[in-house]
């Protein structure tokens, strides 16, 4: 009794030795994280990184830790793009492959989750974090501690997801998870109970950190810095904020009810016992459908301020871009149902929701020729981050028009479920979402680290990754419209093969773009010295973060700024330097507020890591100690009174004296 309660589920049989793909990834990444702990031991710094990081509450060295994490994790949702690809240009006519059907099944459920959830998230809180603050001319965050609880809250939920790489199973039920397929009869195993759990940890974090960025936004904007003086960078962030906080609560109760149905034997989706399947459908589609905006709008900031510091001109129609924004913020939430126009609903609704999405392409529209317009008469400087922006106009605009092809019923009713969806929406996700996220990190790369990129290097990385995703996803279009469907591990026919060993030759692309990329960064990191930014405005920028040395000191700003119109410190520069750089003088220094690190938020989401993993398997000791210990936890840090202290005046001036002395 006392084995099955600390147990429960969990056996040897749980760990899949007779499959030498899962056998090769445990070990490959039990190695990496066995060779990483003992390089920190050999070199002493478990100090600095417990101290340094793990309990830091400092927005950016927790937005550098979210960037390592979807970095990581980016290469793990390849690796399953990569099996998937290959399966599919070998399994045709009589050869099978050699992935099995669960296990491809297995493979792009977690590919789905993990891009999503796990890389694309991150990556976005990752640019929130180094450019929010220092953006609105802020110190830190409102909340630093609850920062540090979103991040190791994302990163329990990744860890548990990894998890099920080598400790039972994954989903096999899509990315999604519909019921009935996600109901026990039908998956009694635990794949859909760790996608529950890793989501919603992870999803919690978002939540909190989607409350902690609205407040910091509305709250913590430097004097005269009025909502229609802040950069677009910020109004993409609030409206992505504003949806997280809407659309996130629906996801938790979603996977909450589906939880309650498969642990305690409750119908909420399941038809036979008087429940209802669409029920589930609507609302994981009411979180889904929003939750592409969330993606796609700070990628949105992020070409904004690439297109105007790198074309030299102020960003072109801002008011109509503020409006842009809202305007596609709400209509985010009346377009769901085009994600299953196929299911019945009626020509009247289908009507609805089709006009109601191709409306929301139209602002989207009025983003584009606002930064072409931009463009239009500017000194264009084509850096690396201006590549992706340039590669972004093509590649989304075809998802764009894709999209808008779909949003006719009648035209969805022949591609729904096949590989033009597929096609479609990476067009959306990589084309928009990766592409700008990649131009941010190049962008604020020498903020966070004092050091650009090196930029052959990258321009390599660009050009195979653009040409990659072309050949990649190009004849997908070619076979949805001739009927083929997504999900497929296996085809007899073999006319189609040529189409996915073209495909397959594609994901390599991107593979060697990847790689080249890891070079990048490892021949910037050498050449570092050469690369250093003295300056802290390397991109000769218009906004308030290139005004602080890079990378920037732990309390932002000396003196908190005042503004008095858009792009402050551009204008700044022109009225005061001609060589484009500020330097302060005769400034009176005073000592800075700041909050204490914490080990607080390391440890509710290691508790809530023990707790899920424990749910997944059914037991039941660890799973009260988990739960335990994350309300203990969250009690005693309520307790502690010693949360913040002062940089004294004479560290502050030895900070700055010393930026001003390296500009020099």
């Amino acid at each position: 009794m006392f084995k099955d309660l600390l147990f429960g589920n969990l056996t040897l049989d749980a760990i899949p030795l007779h499959v030498p793909i899962i056998v090769g990834a445990g070990i490959f990444m039990v190695l990496v994280v066995a060779t990483i702990i003992f390089w920190i031991t050999i070199y002493g710094k478990w100090s600095y990184i417990w101290h340094e990081w793990i309990t830091s509450v400092d927005h950016k060295k927790i937005g550098i830790m979210y960037l390592l994490l979807s970095a990581v994790m980016l290469l793990r949702g390849f690796s399953d793009a990569v099996l998937m690809r290959s399966q599919q240009a070998i399994a045709s006519g009589t050869n099978l492959g050699y992935l099995s059907p669960e296990h491809y099944d297995q493979i792009f459920s977690a590919h789905g989750v993990i891009m999503i959830f796990f890389v694309a998230m991150p990556m976005m809180f990752a640019l929130l974090n180094i450019a929010v603050p220092l953006q609105i001319g802020a110190r830190d965050v409102a909340y630093p501690y609850l920062n540090s609880l979103s991040f190791w809250l994302t990163f329990v939920g990744a860890m548990l997801c990894n998890a099920s790489l080598v400790i039972g199973d994954f989903a096999k039920t899509g990315w999604l998870a519909y019921p009935p397929l996600s109901e026990l009869y039908y998956s009694p195993d635990v794949g859909v109970d760790y996608f529950i759990w890793s989501l919603q940890i992870s999803g919690v974090g978002t939540l909190l950190a989607g409350i902690n960025f609205i407040a910091t936004i509305i709250k913590m904007r430097c004097k005269g810095m009025t909502l229609m003086r802040m950069p677009v960078f910020i109004w993409s962030a609030l409206c992505a904020m504003i949806l997280v906080a809407l659309a996130f609560p629906v996801l938790t109760v979603t996977l909450a009810l589906l939880f309650l149905d498969r642990m305690l034997g409750m119908h909420f989706f399941t038809d036979f016992a008087g429940g209802n399947i669409m029920m589930y459908v609507n609302l994981i589609w009411v979180w889904g459908h929003p939750e592409v905006y969330i993606l796609i709008l700070p990628a949105f900031g992020v070409f904004s301020e690439v297109v105007a510091t790198f074309s030299q001109k102020t960003l072109f129609g801002y008011t109509t871009m503020v409006w842009a924004i809202a305007i596609i913020t709400f209509l985010s939430f009346v377009v769901w149902l085009h994600h299953f126009f196929t299911m019945g609903a009626g020509a009247d609704v289908n009507g609805f929701f089709g006009i109601a999405t191709m409306i929301i392409a139209i602002p989207t529209g009025v983003k584009v020729f606002n930064w072409l317009f931009t463009m239009y008469q500017g000194r264009i400087i084509l850096a690396t981050p201006m590549l992706w922006v340039t590669a972004f106009f093509t590649t989304f605009a075809i998802g764009g028009m894709t999209g808008v092809m779909m949003a006719v019923p009648p035209v969805d009713f022949q591609v729904h479920n096949s590989l033009f969806l597929v096609a479609h929406f990476h067009n959306v996700i990589i084309g928009g979402v990766l592409f700008g996220y990649f131009a941010g990190i190049i962008y604020w790369f020498p903020k966070a680290f004092g050091f650009r990129l090196d930029e052959k290097w990258g321009t390599w990385s660009f050009a195979f990754w653009v040409v990659g995703f072309y050949v990649a996803f190009m004849p997908l279009y070619v076979l949805g419209l001739n009927g083929f469907m997504r999900r497929v591990n296996h085809y007899s026919n073999t006319m189609y093969q040529p189409y996915f060993i073209v495909a397959a030759l594609g994901a390599a692309f991107i593979l060697i773009g990847i790689c080249l990329q890891i070079g990048q960064l490892i021949v910037s990191i050498k050449h570092r010295h050469t690369l250093r930014d003295h300056t802290g405005d390397p991109w000769n920028g218009r906004t308030l973060e290139w005004s602080v040395a890079s990378p920037a000191p732990l309390y932002n700003f000396a003196e908190l700024p005042i503004v008095s119109t858009r792009d402050q410190f551009w204008e700044y520069k022109q009225e005061h330097l001609a060589e484009g750089r500020v330097h302060p003088k005769n400034m009176h220094y005073h000592p800075i507020h700041m909050p204490k690190n914490t080990p607080a938020g390391f440890i509710i989401a290691l508790f809530a890591g023990i707790a899920g993993f424990a749910l997944v398997w059914h037991m039941w000791i660890p799973g009260l100690l988990g739960f335990a210990g994350v309300l203990i936890t969250m009690i005693a840090r309520t307790f502690k009174t010693d949360t913040d202290y002062y940089i004294d005046a004479a560290t502050v001036k030895k900070t700055e004296l010393t930026h001003i002395k390296e500009m020099i």
